[in-house]
This record gives C-alpha cells, structure tokens and sequence, in this order.
C-alpha cells in the first residue's frame, strides 16, 4: 500500500480531468469455482486498486467531478462473518486509510446515484469485463444489460489511461520487484531444462509456487511449452526432449497488484545446436535493436518496424529470406515469422488497461492501429513518453499452418525462401521479453538481468 496522499493525490487529478458528474469504480466481486462457498483466487479491479487501493471483494468507489467528494462504499463483517476471517477494519476506518471523506453501505451507494440520476447528471465508468459488474451497472443504472459497454465513459476511459500510463518512482519499483522474483522463476527454469526428460509440467508448477512465494499470484497462466510455435501454449503436458526450445512467458505480481512479464527460450538439455543457435541470435539481435531505440518522442510502431527489420536481416543471413528485407518488412512479409507486435504497455495489468480497449490505450488520434497482418496484432503503436513502462518481445515462429498457406498462395515469394522454410517446420519458435522504463533521455531495461545470450544461458544451465 502506498501513502493516503498518493492515492488522495490520484483521486483529485482524475476529478480534475473529468470535469464533470460522478465517477463510479466499481471492484470486483468474488466468483464460486465449482460451488458457492468454492472461489477462485480472488483479484481486485486494477484501476479500483489504482484509485481506492483495497483488494477486498465488493467495494465501489465514487468521486464527484465537480466537488471534488469522494466516497467509499461496501459492507462491514458480521460476526458470523469474523468467525471464519478474523477481525477485518470497517469500510470507515479503510476509507480513513486512504483519505476518502464519505462512506457507506451499498443501499448508500444506491440513494447516491438514484439522486445524481434523478438531477439528470452524468455518471462516469468503464466498460465492465465480468458479467457480476455488467449486471450490477444494469441495476444500478437503469441501462439494460446488453447495453452497459454502449454507455461507457470515453472522458473517463481517456482520463484514467492518461495517469495510469505514467507510473510514478514507487509503481517501478514495485514493478521492479516483480521482476526480481521473476528472475528466480526463470532461471530456476533454465537449470531445470537441462535435464531432458523432465515434464513441462514439472517446471511451471515450480515456477507458479516461486511467484507465490515471493508475495503474489502470477500475473498471468505461464506460457511454458517446447512447441513454441503457438504463441500462447498453456499445456504443459509434453516431456523436455533434445533438439526442442522451450519458450517460457512468465511474470508475477506483487502483494500491491504489480506486474512482472518476461520471456526466455532455452534449448532442452542446455546446449544450442548451430540452427537453433542461428534463430536464436537474430531474435535477439532484434531485441537489442529495439532496446537501442526507445525513448520519448519515439512512436513505438517504428521501433516494432525496427526489430522485425533486424529479424529480417538475420533470417536473410542464414537463407530462409531473400531480396530487399526493407520492402518484404512495407510488403508485411515478417507477419509470417512474427504474427504478433513488439510489445504493450504494463503495470497492474499485465497489458495495462487492456479491459479499456487496446486502441485506447496504445494508439491515439496521430497513430492508428494497422491493418497489415502482424502489424495490426502490435498493442502499442503511439509515442513514448517517460514514464512509461513497456514490453519489447521479438520472437520467430515457424507455423506449419501458416507457412503451407502462405506458399499455397504464393504470397511473398520475392522474400521468403520457402525451399529452405519446409526443414524449419519442425523448429518451433522462440521470443525474448524484457520489460523496459522510458526515461527522461532514453530508457532503462528493469529489474535484475535475467541471462539472454548464448553464452550467458549455456553457462547457467550446465552449472
């Protein structure tokens, strides 16, 4: 948790940003697994958590845009309640905690927004991901349930993405944290991928319990798989075999609610073969070029072009690419070996604020999104600004799928090699992520160096 002040500080630029009628932020409620009293872990609302900080089920802010007022409502514990929690702080002694003036029950929150809508004001909020939430805004709101999202507020959404984008000293150093913990998690697989035989399934549940262990859930279903080919691959079924990668995307976050994102691939076994080795040094090659790049005033649309230029030439150096790499890169050629973007925004969402929309968050009226395929998949194509915090995630993929139907069709036959292509489509893919800090002049790679070389990666592993 952070001061009363930072929080009391959040509220009144975001009242000051809107203008106008009343602010509702609603948390997120617990949701029954298998049966009622059986929930999945509780998380909290990632702007509630920004505004009104609390990661308790339940809760709804509220902030008059116009008066500056703000309120905390929610319900405080019966004893039979205390029985099974212990002893829990009333919705006003939590209010006191971060500075709000005025709390109450839900049947408050109800009167409140029944007066507001009654003198015909306007009431702010973001589009709802839960169907509890989307139901709840129904209700409260008179707006029928299919609707909801239609009447979401674009001010508000346009005021949150502004301050949220912009994380303070004490949000990278949370974040920072989070890395550090992925760090363990990373390199904890890396030592255990030397050994060939051993499951996925080994690997990512001990990786899942170090990021518990350092304070908080992973931030996301760790992406762990030797067919690295698909881009999110959550089965972790398959045994570690020689002559496989093993793609590992994985992050934490911190008791606050902050992220960590990262991505290693590492050949099974630990020791890259020459074909592995050469795929591997032109996707990180690209990842450094990227890095090289940021800074404020950057669109981060030319630093995706940058690095998926350098693939290009890399791929072009071991055969599988041919002619001018810069027109097969305008001609979306690379789609074909990177159907995904460089990278997204992050903080308290591992792709921050994506529940806004990606366009509202990565894009703006100067930069919008393409309709290239690859390209069109990039989440963040806007100038940096400092403060930001960002994602830089080159990968290769060979696509089986993708690659037959690409040359069934004959597309970009000027570029691509696809005599040389058919032996890589037993290769898989790799990607490389680090999570990146634009600063004042440039930018800073965060959290503690997690190996990435060739050399850096063999010697971990065969410790």
């Amino acid at each position: 948790m952070f001061s009363k002040s930072t929080y009391t500080k959040r509220r009144k630029q975001l009242a000051k940003d809107v203008q106008k009628g009343l602010i509702l932020i609603l948390g997120n409620g617990d949701s029954a697994f298998n049966y009622p009293a059986n929930i999945y872990t509780f998380r909290q609302d990632s702007t509630f958590r920004y505004f009104f900080e609390f990661n308790l089920p339940s809760l709804a802010g509220v902030i008059d845009a116009e008066t500056g007022d703000d309120y905390l409502f929610g319900e405080d514990v019966s004893i039979d309640d205390i029985i099974w929690t212990g002893p829990v702080a009333s919705i006003r002694e939590r209010a006191n905690e971060i500075g709000v003036k005025n709390s109450g029950s839900h049947a408050d929150l109800i009167k409140l927004l029944e007066d507001a809508i009654a003198k015909g004001r306007k009431i702010h909020f973001t589009p709802a991901y839960r169907a509890e939430n989307t139901n709840l805004l129904s209700m409260l709101l008179h707006i029928k349930k299919d609707h909801v999202n239609k009447f979401a507020s674009k001010t508000l959404i346009k005021a949150i993405v502004k301050q949220r984008s912009v994380k303070s000293i004490e949000e990278v150093d949370e974040i920072e944290k989070a890395i550090d913990t992925a760090y363990i998690m990373h390199t904890t697989m890396m030592k255990m991928a030397a050994n060939i035989g051993t499951y996925e399934y080994e690997i990512a549940g001990k990786m899942e319990g170090l990021a518990l262990s350092g304070g908080g859930p992973v931030s996301f279903p760790i992406i762990l798989t030797t067919h690295g080919e698909i881009l999110h691959g959550h089965d972790h079924s398959l045994k570690l075999k020689k002559g496989r990668m093993l793609v590992s995307d994985a992050g934490c976050e911190t008791p606050s609610g902050y992220c960590s994102d990262i991505t290693r691939t590492v050949p099974c076994g630990g020791k890259f073969d020459p074909r592995q080795k050469g795929i591997y040094e032109a996707v990180l090659n690209a990842n450094l070029q990227a890095i090289k790049m940021i800074a404020p005033g950057i669109p981060y649309r030319d630093v995706h072009l940058k690095a998926v230029t350098t693939l290009g030439e890399g791929l072009k150096a071991i055969g599988l690419m041919k002619g001018d790499i810069n027109e097969a890169v305008k001609e979306g050629a690379m789609g074909l070996f990177m159907p995904h973007g460089l990278g997204h925004m992050m903080g308290m969402d591992v792709h921050d604020m994506e529940g806004f929309g990606e366009d509202n968050v990565g894009y703006d009226e100067k930069y919008t999104r393409s309709t290239q395929f690859g390209l069109r998949s990039l989440r963040l194509g806007k100038e940096l600004q400092p403060g930001y915090v960002l994602t830089d995630e080159p990968g290769c993929y060979f696509i089986p799928a993708l690659i037959d139907k690409f040359k069934a069709e004959k597309k970009f036959t000027d570029f691509v090699n696809y005599k040389e292509l058919e032996s890589y489509k037993d290769f898989g893919g790799i990607r490389i992520e680090d999570d990146i800090l634009v600063t004042e002049k440039g930018y800073r790679v965060l959290g503690t160096p997690i190996p990435k070389t060739v050399k850096e990666i063999e010697e971990l592993m065969n410790e």
